[in-house]
């Protein structure tokens, strides 16, 4: 019988308080099913994306084989940006805060001088980026030789951005005695070869195609002219209370259009995607964060990492060209049990593209004939 509750699982008194500090008490799916072979050493591959909990999947068990008055990095964590970096570090810190295991994360963008000093004063669990980490290895700062448990997050975007050799690079410094996860939104056959490569005898935790549903959330869909997609939008804008927004677009060009066109009309918009220097991306994330930008004008990039609580729609502007995206979308909204709406405008040449998407989920995505649709 699968466990169902934090405090049911074989945890120190330490990490049970942390977790109960955070109000943490029942277990997500990801969880209930990697935790335990996880504390029992076993390797393991995690199908899940982000907002499903799988960062307590991983964090939690790597605090709890962590040694506190051992000063030496003992858990490792790979993952794709910096965003993500410092969003996993946090969780984890919080899981360790009674442990007083010291976690930092690395990554490129700002200064290594003071991620440096911190890594000679002593750091039990490291959260970096591919590129900050090797540079750290050469300049003989980071040593991996005391790695107990080694985590590969967001898997999927790693390859996707070419780090397998980076990948390569890094898990040669660790000691093959390890314990190593996987944890990707998707496991297609470039993700199973860095499993077979860097893993031993797995345990695998996939999701089923029709589990893919976030069924928390209320998605609809509307066929229309493509030309009257703005006018559309800005009817939905107007005709719900919306909190928090996303809106995603297929292109930069079209993210940085759409952002301006939306301002001249007096929404409070801000665009997010690749093309913007790292302090811009800040800069408007916070401002999202805070409220000072109601509405996000993004590409995909904003659909991995972005941890930003309370978004209460996400609108897809333009339908993704790969199905499983749009969950990657729509999971932006709906995060850790709570509701959401998704919206996707289908211009007539995009019917295609999105019937592949409704046949991948067994969810109910409902069509709109107009504009007007309850939160």
């Amino acid at each position: 019988m699968e466990i169902q509750y934090f405090k049911d699982l074989p945890l120190s008194m330490e990490v049970l308080k942390s977790i109960d500090d955070l109000g943490f008490d029942e277990l997500f799916p990801i969880q209930a099913q990697a935790i335990t072979p996880m504390l029992a050493g076993k390797d393991v591959i995690g199908q899940a994306q982000t907002g499903t909990g799988k960062t307590a999947a991983f964090g939690v068990p790597m605090v709890e084989r962590s040694d506190p008055d051992l000063k030496k990095v003992q858990g490792l964590v790979l993952v794709p940006t910096r965003e993500l970096a410092i969003q996993v570090a946090k969780h984890i810190s919080l899981f360790a805060k009674h442990k007083k295991l010291r976690v930092l994360a690395v990554y490129g963008g700002t200064s290594i001088g003071r991620q440096i000093n911190l890594l000679r004063n002593g750091v039990q669990i490291v959260v970096g980026t591919p590129g900050r980490l090797i540079d750290l290895l050469e300049r003989r700062v980071l040593d991996l030789t005391s790695v107990r448990v080694a985590i590969l997050d967001e898997a999927d975007r790693m390859l996707d951005m070419g780090f397998i050799d980076d990948i390569r690079h890094i898990f040669s410094r660790v000691p093959s005695k390890r314990q190593t996860g996987l944890f990707s939104a998707t496991i297609d056959r470039s993700v199973m070869k860095v499993c077979n490569r860097f893993m031993k005898n797995p345990e695998k935790i996939l999701v089923s195609k029709d589990e893919i549903g976030l069924t928390q959330i209320k998605q609809y869909y509307m066929v229309l002219n493509p030309h009257s997609k703005l006018q559309i939008l800005c009817d939905i804008l107007n005709e719900n209370h919306m909190g928090r927004t996303i809106v995603f677009c297929k292109t930069r060009r079209t993210t940085s259009n759409l952002a301006e066109k939306l301002r001249r009309k007096g929404y409070n918009a801000g665009a997010y995607h690749a093309g913007f220097t790292q302090a811009q991306r800040e800069y408007v994330t916070n401002s999202f964060r805070k409220g000072k930008i109601k509405l996000l004008i993004a590409t995909d990039v904003a659909s991995r990492g972005l941890d930003i609580q309370g978004i209460t729609h996400i609108i897809n502007y333009d339908v993704p060209l790969e199905p499983l995206v749009y969950f990657h979308r729509t999971g932006r909204t709906a995060r850790m049990g709570l509701d959401g709406t998704a919206i996707t405008l289908v211009g007539y040449g995009e019917v295609t593209d999105f019937n592949k998407i409704k046949a991948l989920t067994k969810t109910n995505i409902e069509e709109m004939t107009y504009a007007g649709i309850e939160a």
